[in-house]
């Protein structure tokens, strides 16, 4: 009952639902007419080709009876034939590509000028033959009806005429030059003609432009077509540099003065950016009588009737300023320093507008123009310094250097913030008098204007900070307070965007800081900080940005609490966190670490919480940590690391046997590979302090040996002669006697010339009080010193200085040992009788 009272209560929406699903399941069973493939049987048929045709034959029979698009991929393809068969491709191929393309299209056209290129380019053959078989293809294909292919053919005869030969050149190009560039001839012709006229003039001696080539210049000059009077304008340029100074000065220049007075804008204006660029060539007079007033006239027609001249004289208005500086009255520098001032400010003046439409969409027009116009006066703004010189800077400059930094335009502050740097350096000294603009461009909305900064601010920094031997202290100790907020500010704008690459930008850049401010203000102004974005931040490069300028910040930070505040939360937060990801972040910043940091700090601090990391529950963590461990052996000085490196081949060894994961696995033995052809780095001092305070500690322990030998020798040589003073014998048993102890005698010099075993060094736990003392405390004594002589690495230098007593002992102590072996006997057969008679004794009882 549920389900049907479930459905009774179900509202109108939902059961449309379900109408719409039901009538969608109606529609996909409903058969129609799906095209299945792209070619039909009869097209495809067309575009089956013979696969056991070669390369060249297939290439053949597509350029003869293939489609275009077949055509087309033989063309691209042009490049691969030359690299294989050049011979076959020139004969066969080559000729049927130059039928093809009377009739080809665009598209076929345009690939094979690439095509033609890309084999000059990679000189699949010679020059020669180059020229012989490919140029009249190109010549040909100069003329075509579309300007776009037309361009590109052009662009690949460019190409060619700088590797061509003078004599081809003459004949092939220039002979066919003189009637191509005619009036007869179409527009497109004497386009292409201005365009190779001025490549030539590079390839020719003076004498033979001046005869073949400027003739031809000249009338293009003053031919009917604008656009041929521009295009020959701006070759002239070229055409100056191939033939001279002195023929410019009697032939290009006055043709740029009749140019430069011509009906049409885009004529005027090419000539006077040819102006500009020929500056250097011309000498003080004709600066000053001819190119002068031409700059005065331009100036003054650009606000007037001329404007649009006004975008391109903003740009070049640095280069001209500073090219006629020398020409320049007092009253000239004065008159160019105001048009640059008002330029820099166009736009900006509020006028009275009108409600009328046209009026609006002019105003937008000329919004755009002036927003152009104040751009290029910041890109010339470090110009305009060197020509007013950087001592006038403050009176002369400063409020069109404030106007631009608080443009409204982003474009403006843009360009502005490029050039600060170069602003900076100019100023040197007086560097101090931008610093408010400098936090102004740090505390810009734009994250664009940052970004510009942000390119070169350290630089820009040092020079605020330490800029010039006449900025004095109080200066520099003022500019802090307002740049510390205005860089946390800068910081956290990058940090809410969506744009984390001029955050990591920044992040990287804000390294610089220890030499600017003090530990004190690093440390709770911005290292904090950085130690938040590694734990919060979810953008890699940001994180890791984040963690070398902490790593920075650590290393220049005096403050001993502060540095352990810091690594003790590096270990908490990141290396025993519980995200795997802060795990991951704590092996970088160990990696930067090792970096900027002594070997002996990282084996202090981090090497062990690093090797904790051996077993971290996450496979990824545990593998960049073998791909770190290489570095961190490296950290390793023997001797002092002897137990740091006993627990990086503990922690390997558990990886071999413990690993689980594949990968993990594989990698780790691939470390152990690399870990074994390491050698360890060797601290010398330290390990020659060693040596020399063991073989102190050696001197003292074979003194102390002697001392005792010489003792117990004298104990023994006693008791052995109140032993045989006791005990009466015949001749007979005192020659056995004698016998007795050589033979004991050469046993003990035989036992005392072989190494003892370490366990012999027990035998002074002997209970016997008896005379055996001496032998036990002489054996025990050789026991030792033999063992210190053959287990420590450190006495081997000096093992035979030190063991030569213990190995061949002297006379005396032969005898010494030979008398004790005698007590011990007797003792022994003493006890013996003991234990017999108390045996009896327990039997009669």
């Amino acid at each position: 009952m549920h389900p049907i009272i479930f459905f009774s209560k179900m509202d109108f929406s939902q059961s449309n639902l379900f109408g719409y699903i039901e009538d969608l399941q109606e529609l996909t069973i409903i058969e129609r007419p799906v095209r299945r493939s792209l070619k039909t049987p009869e097209e495809i048929e067309r575009l089956t080709v013979d696969e056991e045709l070669s390369d060249i034959e297939r290439a053949v029979y597509l350029l003869s009876s293939g489609q275009d698009i077949q055509g087309t991929s033989v063309v691209a393809n042009l490049p691969v034939l030359m690299r294989q068969n050049p011979a076959e491709t020139l004969r066969r191929v080559l000729p049927k590509i130059r039928e093809v393309l009377h009739v080809a299209g665009v598209e076929m056209q345009l690939t094979a000028a690439v095509s033609f290129l890309t084999v000059l380019q990679e000189e699949s053959v010679s020059i020669h033959t180059y020229s012989h078989s490919f140029l009249h293809i190109i010549l040909q294909n100069l003329e075509h009806r579309d300007a776009g292919v037309s361009n590109a053919w052009l662009e690949t005869l460019l190409a060619v005429i700088e590797a061509l030969p003078k004599e081809t050149i003459r004949h092939e190009i220039l002979n066919p030059l003189v009637s191509k560039a005619q009036l007869s001839q179409t527009l497109q012709s004497r386009l292409v003609s201005c365009k190779i006229m001025g490549k030539l003039a590079n390839k020719f001696e003076a004498h033979i432009i001046k005869r073949e080539i400027l003739p031809l210049v000249k009338s293009l000059c003053q031919d009917v077509e604008y656009e041929v009077r521009t295009c020959m304008c701006r070759q002239l340029e070229h055409i100056a540099q191939g033939i001279g100074t002195e023929l410019t000065k009697t032939v290009v220049l006055p043709e740029l003065v009749e140019l430069a007075r011509d009906e049409g804008s885009s004529v005027r204006l090419a000539a006077f950016e040819t102006l500009v660029n020929l500056l250097d060539m011309f000498d003080a007079d004709d600066r000053s009588q001819t190119v002068l007033p031409l700059v005065k006239s331009f100036c003054e027609k650009s606000f007037k009737a001329d404007e649009s001249i006004l975008v391109s004289l903003s740009f070049h208005l640095g280069k001209l300023c500073n090219g006629l500086y020398g020409i320049f009255t007092p009253e000239q520098h004065l008159r160019f320093l105001e048009f640059y001032k008002k330029l820099s400010t166009l736009g900006l003046q509020q006028e009275n507008g009108h409600n009328d439409n046209q009026l609006q969409l002019q105003t937008l027009e000329q919004e755009k123009k002036y927003i152009s116009v104040r751009k290029n006066c910041a890109y010339n703004f470090p110009a305009m310094i060197v020509f007013v010189d950087p001592k006038n800077f403050h009176l002369e400059l400063y409020s069109i250097f404030f106007c631009l930094c608080h443009d409204p335009e982003v474009p403006v502050r843009y360009t502005m913030a490029i050039s600060f740097y170069e602003v900076a350096k100019l100023l040197n000294s007086g560097v101090y008098t931008i610093h408010k603009e400098l936090v102004t461009l740090l505390q810009d909305e734009s994250l664009e204007v940052l970004d510009a900064l942000v390119g070169h601010l350290p630089e820009i920094l040092e020079l605020m900070t330490n800029g010039g031997e006449n900025s004095g202290s109080e200066s520099k100790l003022l500019s802090i307070p307002d740049l510390i907020p205005a860089l946390t500010t800068a910081e956290q704008r990058a940090a809410t965007s969506l744009k984390w690459r001029t955050h990591e930008k920044l992040l990287q850049k804000y390294a610089c800081l220890p030499h600017i401010i003090s530990s004190d203000q690093i440390y709770y102004r911005f290292l904090h900080r950085m130690l938040t974005i590694i734990l919060t931040n979810n953008v890699l490069p940001v994180q890791k940005a984040a963690a070398r300028t902490l790593c920075v910040y650590l290393r220049y930070n005096r403050k001993q609490e502060q540095r352990h505040e810091v690594i003790q939360k590096l270990i908490e937060q990141l290396g025993q966190g519980k995200s795997y990801w802060n795990r991951l972040r704590f092996l970088d910043t160990c990696e930067f670490i090792m970096e900027l940091f002594s070997k002996s700090f990282f084996c202090k601090y981090f090497f062990l919480p690093v090797l904790e990391l051996t077993h971290d529950p996450v496979a990824n963590v545990r593998m960049k940590l073998c791909y770190l461990l290489p570095k961190v052996k490296s950290t390793l000085k023997i001797p002092n690391d002897k137990h740091l490196l006993q627990q990086l081949e503990l922690c390997i060894r558990k990886l071999l046997c413990q690993e689980k994961d594949k990968d993990v696995l594989t990698i780790v033995k691939r470390t152990v590979l690399e870990l074994d052809r390491m050698e360890i780095s060797v601290d010398a001092e330290q390990l020659e302090k060693e040596k020399q305070q063991n073989e102190g500690r050696s001197t003292n322990i074979n003194d102390k040996m002697f001392e005792k030998k010489r003792r117990d020798s004298k104990t023994s040589s006693v008791l052995a002669k109140s032993i045989t003073l006791s005990v009466p014998g015949s001749s007979s048993g005192t020659s056995a006697g004698k016998e007795d102890k050589k033979s004991k005698l050469v046993r003990s010099q035989s036992f005392s010339t072989q190494a003892l075993h370490p366990k012999y060094s027990n035998i002074d736990k002997c209970p016997n009080k008896s005379s055996a003392t001496g032998y036990t405390s002489s054996v025990s004594g050789m026991g030792k010193s033999c063992m210190l002589s053959f287990s420590d690495d450190s006495f081997r230098t000096h093992s035979t200085g030190n063991s030569g007593n213990a190995a061949f002992p002297s006379s005396s102590s032969s005898r010494n040992l030979f008398n004790s072996a005698d007590q011990k006997n007797n003792g022994n057969k003493e006890s013996q009788s003991r234990k017999m008679s108390i045996k009896n004794r327990k039997s009669n009882s």
